[in-house]
């Protein structure tokens, strides 16, 4: 079976010091965002490799390993969903699509979300934005499914969400982003704090008067770090214009 040739292969890549590194810096310690997350100590470009050598295998083997509490398996099962994804044609990109989102509870943290989200969440409704969705027994139309994914009571789905738009950010449209960005400024979670500025900044770049009128109408209600990542590359007189509100 080629799941378990995958799984073998996968820890020849092991390493002791990232082992040991990784959890501390994914926060799987008692009561951080990952806790109980397993690490075998594989780089995500090693991850690739064996991505790419096993990128045939089925949605059924995919599933198997983004149940596994092994970290990097569920980053490989993501990343030749990606690739999968990526080829497909009409018919199978829906399949991932939907087999994604019912799947989105083992898509558990920020690297897996990052690396996935805008490339098949995004991508897909990008060039099905008329598309009914079915997600937890009910039907959504459209790009309304990330409205959904930001209101959960899931960190996870709350950051597929706000990443996912980064593929219109790609192509030109920026008010989806900010849609998702006005639902997520009460997010009490750092991590989405942290995706909202990100992809504030992306905005920014192509429209930077779209991101300014944006944090002025809405600079009450702000996230301090949200603030911070959004303007993280403006020069520091006027990072400090608008930290401190002076505009």
């Amino acid at each position: 079976m080629k799941l378990h040739s995958l799984q073998k292969e996968l820890k020849i890549y092991f390493s002791k010091e990232k082992a040991e590194f990784f959890p501390r810096f994914f926060k799987t310690g008692k009561g951080e965002y990952a806790e109980g997350d397993k690490f075998i100590g594989v780089t995500v470009p090693n991850c690739r490799l064996i991505a790419k050598k096993y990128k045939d295998i089925n949605l059924t083997e995919i599933g198997i390993l983004l149940k596994s509490k092994i970290h990097e398996e569920r980053l490989v099962a993501l990343l030749i969903l990606v690739e999968q994804f990526r080829k497909g044609d009409d018919k199978l990109k829906e399949k991932i699509f939907n087999f994604y989102l019912t799947n989105s509870k083992n898509i558990n943290n920020w690297d897996l979300v990052d690396l996935s989200a805008p490339k098949i969440v995004g991508e897909y409704l990008i060039t099905n934005q008329d598309c009914a969705t079915t997600f937890k027994d009910q039907v959504f139309k459209g790009t309304y499914i990330l409205n959904l994914l930001a209101n959960s009571e899931s960190l996870w789905q709350r950051r597929i969400a706000i990443i996912s738009t980064y593929a219109f950010i790609r192509i030109g449209e920026l008010n989806l982003t900010l849609t998702i960005a006005v639902q997520l400024l009460s997010d009490k979670h750092d991590l989405i704090h942290k995706a909202v500025g990100w992809m504030l900044r992306e905005v920014g770049k192509k429209d930077q008067n779209l991101l300014e009128k944006f944090l002025k109408d809405n600079y009450s209600n702000i996230p301090r770090t949200t603030l911070r990542y959004s303007i993280e590359k403006y020069p520091e007189m006027k990072r400090k214009i608008f930290l401190n509100g002076k505009f």
